[in-house]
């Protein structure tokens, strides 16, 4: 439907945020799914441990909806806390940081790529500047990335940004022949996803941090001269708050050492990105997501799918990727759906018959 392009550094697609919002409502009209937008959860329906519902608010009041099973997808285990399941919580301090995103229109995408051309980055550039300090496997320090750091190092000598906004940098996504630059992550913060008055905070600053890295990239990268703001994020890049405590945790030796699992549900590549390691998808290992990490511990009815999916701090910085999130997602769903069908729990249902949904839905599961 012509709502992705192809990124320059991979094989794979980038979405055009925009356009996928009309792609999404096309899929959920042919999927036959009655969309309740504008209701902001507040609270779960819960009797003697089996979440039963959940309690919205909207411009229209208060509403309960019943449900015979729930899927978690706030990406903050919103549900599962307010059930009162056990969750883990990253200390604020140790959190990866959120993303400002933000994208510019009226680039002269001939020049940019020149630009980049003549003086391509690498993963080894990510290096230094406090932020950016990284370990990797060493196979990814010498390929290609689509990373600015050099015209906020000019911009900082000119003054053009303040010295305590030294960190900025990041990458880009890809540039269209319209001139659209997007998918620029280039400002981070230090915000607690959870708290309202930090992810206040975190906007307001992150957009007037972005709108000086915007004056940077014109007056210092070639092809951004006559550009501008395209658009900001439509909300905070949120990476870490809180994780279930599921029926399997998983842990850095399943995501770094191909863990195998007879529950898995899909496959996600060895792509760990976060708390200062990066190893890219390069090699064809993978490992496998098991049906118990999105199942939460103290609380039936309830699964979760996401970033929020159980395990320890290596682990999420794969599992919290979007791709990796599609894996869950649809192994969620299929399970919410099969065990309908079978009148049976989610602890309960026949693993078998979730994963012989998923092979016909075209998923790897090994």
């Amino acid at each position: 439907m012509g709502a992705a392009l192809p990124e320059p550094q991979s094989i794979s697609h980038a979405l055009d945020a925009e356009a996928f919002k009309h792609v999404a409502d096309v899929l959920v009209e042919e999927a036959g799914v009655h969309p309740m937008l504008h209701r902001m959860f507040v609270a779960p329906i819960v009797e003697s441990g089996i979440i039963r519902g959940v309690i919205v608010e909207s411009k229209a009041g208060r509403e309960a909806i019943l449900a015979e099973r729930v899927i978690d997808a706030t990406g903050d285990a919103d549900v599962v806390a307010r059930c009162g399941a056990p969750t883990f919580f990253t200390p604020k301090s140790e959190m990866m940081s959120a993303s400002v995103m933000f994208s510019m229109c009226g680039v002269n995408k001939s020049r940019f790529i020149e630009q980049v051309k003549a003086d391509p980055q690498t993963y080894k550039d990510w290096a230094g500047n406090g932020e950016w300090d990284i370990t990797t496997d060493g196979k990814e320090d010498d390929m290609f990335s689509p990373f600015l750091r050099k015209p906020f190092k000019q911009a900082l000598a000119a003054g053009i940004l303040p010295a305590n906004l030294a960190t900025i940098a990041g990458t880009w996504g890809t540039v269209s022949d319209q001139g659209d630059l997007t998918y620029l992550n280039m400002v981070h913060l230090n915000v607690d996803g959870t708290d309202p008055d930090d992810l206040t905070r975190g906007e307001m600053a992150g957009r007037r941090q972005a709108m000086l890295a915007v004056a940077a990239l014109k007056g210092f990268m070639p092809g951004c001269e006559d550009a501008k703001l395209r658009n900001f994020g439509m909300t905070l890049g949120i990476r870490d708050t809180r994780k279930i405590d599921a029926h399997y945790n998983l842990r850095e030796g399943d995501v770094r050492g191909e863990g195998r699992f007879e529950d898995s549900i899909g496959i996600f590549p060895e792509f760990i990105d976060g708390y200062g390691l990066l190893i890219l998808p390069t090699t064809g290992r993978y490992f496998q997501v098991p049906y118990g990490s999105l199942l939460p511990k103290g609380i039936g009815n309830l699964i979760v799918a996401g970033r929020t999916i159980g395990g320890d701090k290596t682990s999420h910085a794969a599992v919290r990727n979007m791709m990796c999130c599609a894996v869950s997602g649809q192994g969620a769903g299929v399970a919410a759906a099969v065990s309908l069908k079978s009148r049976a729990s989610f602890e309960t249902v026949n693993i078998a018959q979730v994963q012989a949904e998923l092979r016909r839905q075209g998923a790897r599961l090994h």
